[in-house]
């Protein structure tokens, strides 16, 4: 298989599935099509982390969307207050969680039970909800965000805080990027795409790429792209690859192991 894998996370969460690619004796991209940034002024945030930590904590649950809100508010947090329950997606988030010291022995934490689908139907479906009646819930979560979790734990009677923990942004297309990008569409290349938000931009920056760099020798890059491989974990992110014109795709489900198993299968 001739190519490398492009790994399009933000670059926190590439480098631990990049090593486990390059044992594989693949060549890596890092392509990092996300940039995580704290807030500048995380006052929602603090305020709502001071209320879980108070000494009857504030909350009878948090959900956490992503690792990266994981680490934003860990940044900010001793010890995790006994009694209260963790909700999160998957392996990427307990694997964040364990990293700051809270592990399963210590902390109920409940995220979907079929690990192929961590998303926020999945984790819905597994809360016990009627327990979460009356009671205050806090999601946290990147400046923007889908609002399928909060509506669903507010319809089961909860009392919902969302705060933001950082934000997300495509990076910008300087000439060094621009020039990845058209060696990178030169060959063909497995890429993995975790994030919907991700592929969108990396459509918009292949957009401006053809305005603002053109290439007569070359293809439209946008058009380029949508011959390449994707590897993609979610059935969302595959509808939106669709909708993008994309249809070489592989649909894995969730966890670096069956992304991995995907890559093998094309060895």
């Amino acid at each position: 298989m001739t190519g490398a894998v492009v790994i399009t996370r933000p670059l926190a969460q590439a480098l631990p599935l990049a090593a486990r690619v390059s044992a594989l004796g693949r060549q890596v991209e890092l392509l990092p099509l996300l940039e995580i940034e704290a807030l500048p002024e995380p006052a929602a945030l603090l305020a709502a982390l001071a209320r879980l930590c108070a000494p009857q904590p504030g909350y009878k649950m948090v959900a956490f969307v992503s690792p990266n809100a994981i680490d934003a508010a860990f940044a900010h947090i001793q010890q995790w207050p006994a009694g209260v329950k963790l909700a999160v997606l998957g392996e990427g988030s307990r694997a964040a969680l364990a990293a700051h010291g809270v592990t399963p022995e210590t902390v109920d934490i409940v995220s979907p039970a079929d690990s192929a689908h961590s998303d926020s139907e999945h984790l819905l479906q597994t809360l016990d909800l009627a327990a979460l009646n009356g009671q205050p819930v806090l999601i946290v979560r990147g400046e923007s965000g889908r609002e399928l979790m909060a509506d669903g734990l507010r319809a089961a009677g909860a009392v919902v805080d969302v705060v933001p923990a950082y934000r997300r942004s495509v990076p910008r297309l300087t000439p060094q990027l621009a020039a990845t990008l058209r060696r990178l569409l030169l060959q063909q290349n497995d890429w993995i795409i975790t994030s919907s938000e991700a592929l969108r931009g990396l459509c918009a920056l292949l957009a401006q790429l053809d305005a603002d760099y053109p290439d007569a020798a070359q293809q439209n890059p946008v058009v380029l792209m949508q011959q390449q491989h994707l590897i993609i974990p979610h059935a969302r992110i595959a509808e939106t690859a669709n909708n993008l014109g994309f249809s070489r795709l592989t649909l894995t489900g969730s966890g670096d192991e069956r992304l991995l198993a995907a890559l093998q299968s094309r060895l």
